[in-house]
């Protein structure tokens, strides 16, 4: 298979380039005409098979619990959430079970929902479910997905319904074929997007943002068919970092901004991996080659790999929460080491905001490697004074604060070993509501600790994100609403301190300016659009009613429904 390759030059002057343009396997731009197979620039031939309608695909809404009398707690988990996790396979006959071990190295991305959909014999093969990678599927199931290419999503939702119709990948059939399509981040002009589609007839069967990209595929009149992604993507703002499969292709996407990361492998028998970190290219033994560049379209066919430049774009802006807490230490995000950035981190606390210790704990586990950096740079030990549960999920509880309160002790139990009679320094990597740190700090108190100081691996969270990550309205946010000496009053500890804002920008250096700090500045490089919900593929998730009734609050919880299999044929 042929290899895309880019020069130095190339590949730092593609953000700026001001034309689309397609290359392969060398810098200089050809157009379209000279680069793909006059075989595809011919019209697609209508299939006379019959399509499934999308309603055929996703399956109904099932009723959820009450949720008046049992409520979902998730204060003891008070973190912002990654929304999904994406990969893609091309040309191995184990694309599946590839996708399959590759979602195990994402599932921190999502835990709620997952699914794959392979091809075979020109029919897309899908088995989607709600719950956990391993829960969804099975050896007989993944013996449904035969093919040598799949695609792969997992999902989390905190706010609305875990509804198997959002789970992804989405597989749509329309008049030229079916596409599948798996989805990181969030589309900012959805409401209006979809209002102008549901305004010209098009009819949507789940609250995902994603079915608009779905939807603007089939209306396109564009040849060949990843033009018609390409006219689509043109049309969406926001954070998308995409992967599409048809009987042929397995195309990947990213938005201008580059907001969300996707990565491009190779294994050693030639197959492409595309993937939203580098930890799932190490787990299926795939070599990484680089990023999908912001604003870039890349095809893999039979051809070879080919890239085109979706559409002129600005500077980069990366979400630099992926270093500071989505990402695995293992990942390689954005060019540069999460496990270094995390360390430096906590290495720069040590230096700013220095305070006579005995012992440097980590809130496990994304407060470990900041923790560690933190200690090395003091000259304190590091030791785990707190042990995490990995078997506990999110809990069902009455709706009482005494009996709410045992909720993070489920997950973190206290060394009292380590703790009792020391100066604790405890690191963790953010602080969103405080409503976690305060149970951090008295479970650490009464297992004996005399002083426990909180540092913080991140400057405060002050504003929402709206490019696919799941945070609590500003409202919600403590240090949108505190100083930083009311949140320590708030939260019990001796001495509080974040990063500092200027120290995380000097780290990052000459990239510095390449990412986003909306959460922590408030200013949104894409300012949202209408309403647009907190969370990342989801507006009303189970809601009746119109969309202007979407207030962007937290919306109930729905039990979890029953995976489906499902096959739709693509051409006779």
């Amino acid at each position: 298979m042929a290899t895309t390759a880019f020069s130095t030059a190339a590949a730092s002057a593609y953000p700026t380039s001001s034309a689309r343009t397609a290359t392969r396997l060398s810098p200089p731009s050809k157009p379209f005409s000279s680069i793909f197979p006059k075989t595809l620039q011919k019209p697609l031939q209508t299939t006379h098979s019959k399509n499934n309608p999308i309603s055929d695909i996703i399956s109904t809404y099932k009723n959820s619990t009450n949720t008046e009398t049992t409520i979902f707690s998730d204060d003891d988990d008070d973190k912002p959430r990654e929304e999904c996790g994406v990969v893609g396979i091309y040309g191995d006959p184990e694309a599946a079970r590839l996708c399959y071990l590759s979602l195990h190295a994402l599932q921190h991305r999502g835990q709620e929902g997952a699914g794959i959909v392979s091809v075979h014999d020109n029919i897309l093969h899908s088995v989607t479910g709600v719950g956990l990678v391993s829960e969804v599927f099975s050896e007989s199931k993944l013996a449904k997905l035969p093919g040598d290419i799949a695609i792969g999503h997992v999902r989390y939702s905190t706010a609305g319904s875990s509804m198997l119709k959002n789970v992804q990948p989405f597989v749509a059939g329309y008049r030229f074929g079916s596409v599948g399509v798996a989805h990181n981040g969030n589309l900012v002009n959805y409401q209006s997007l979809r209002a102008e589609l549901e305004e010209n007839g098009s009819i949507f069967n789940t609250s995902s943002d994603t079915e608009v990209v779905l939807h603007l595929i089939a209306i396109s009149k564009a040849r060949p068919f990843f033009m018609r992604i390409v006219e689509a993507c043109e049309k969406l703002e926001g954070a998308y970092s995409m992967v599409f499969l048809t009987e042929d292709k397995l195309v990947a996407v990213r938005d201008p901004f580059g907001f969300r990361p996707l990565v491009m492998g190779r294994k050693s028998n030639g197959a492409v991996v595309f993937a939203s970190e580098t930890c799932a290219l190490d787990l299926i033994e795939a070599t990484y080659e680089r990023e999908v560049y912001p604003g870039e379209v890349l095809v893999v066919d039979k051809e070879g790999v080919q890239s085109l430049c979706l559409m002129p774009h600005p500077e980069p802006k990366s979400c630099v929460f992926e270093h500071i807490y989505f990402s695995l230490p293992n990942s390689v995000v954005f060019g540069r080491s999460v496990y270094e950035s995390r360390h430096a981190f906590g290495e720069i606390l040590a230096t700013e905001a220095p305070v006579d210790c005995d012992v440097v704990i980590a809130v496990p586990d994304s407060g470990v490697v900041a923790a560690l950096g933190y200690a090395a740079k003091a000259g304190v030990p590091f030791q785990q004074g707190l042990i995490r549960s990995h078997y506990v999920g999110r809990t069902f509880i009455e709706p009482s604060q005494k009996i709410r309160d045992f909720g993070v002790k489920l997950k973190l139990s206290p060394v009292r070993a380590v703790l009792e009679g020391k100066r604790v320094v405890v690191v963790d990597d953010s602080i969103v509501r405080g409503t976690t740190s305060s149970k951090i700090v008295r479970l650490l108190k009464e297992s004996g600790a005399k002083e426990v100081h909180m540092r913080i691996a991140s400057p405060p969270i002050i504003a929402s994100c709206y490019y696919g990550v799941d945070t609590p309205s500003p409202g919600e946010l403590i240090s949108n609403r505190m100083s930083v000496d009311e949140i320590r009053e708030f939260i019990g500890s001796d001495s509080l301190a974040f990063l500092p804002m200027d120290k995380l920008t000097e780290y990052l250096g000459g990239d510095a300016k390449g990412f986003c700090y909306a959460c922590f500045s408030g200013n949104y490089p894409v300012e949202p659009k209408g309403k647009v919900k907190r969370i990342g593929d989801s507006l009303d998730d189970g809601l009746t009613g119109s969309m202007e009734s979407i207030d962007g609050g937290w919306l109930p919880e729905t039990g979890n429904e029953m995976g489906v299999e499902k096959e739709i044929k693509l051409s006779a």
